[in-house]
């Protein structure tokens, strides 16, 4: 039976986990090898997160592509 890939986290549960890395770093308690561990996640979030920033920036230009025209008031509407 083939493993199922799991289902990326949401944006706003990557920006969270990155938030705690960040925090965990800058406190500077953490062994140096764990400091790497969490470094390196917090890569991996950057760019899942900016992942999903493109790709959601890629689904409102096709949206607003010739869909929008400048609005011209009709008489009355002013």
């Amino acid at each position: 039976m083939a493993a199922r890939k799991a289902p990326a986290p949401s944006f706003d549960q990557t920006m969270q986990d990155l938030e705690q890395i960040v925090q965990q770093l800058e406190q500077g308690d953490l062994p140096l090898e764990e400091a790497i561990k969490q470094f390196e996640r917090g890569i991996a979030l950057v760019h899942s997160g900016q992942q999903a920033l493109a790709q959601a920036e890629q689904k409102v230009q096709i949206l607003l592509d010739g869909q929008l025209a400048p609005f011209t008031p009709q008489a009355g509407e002013e």
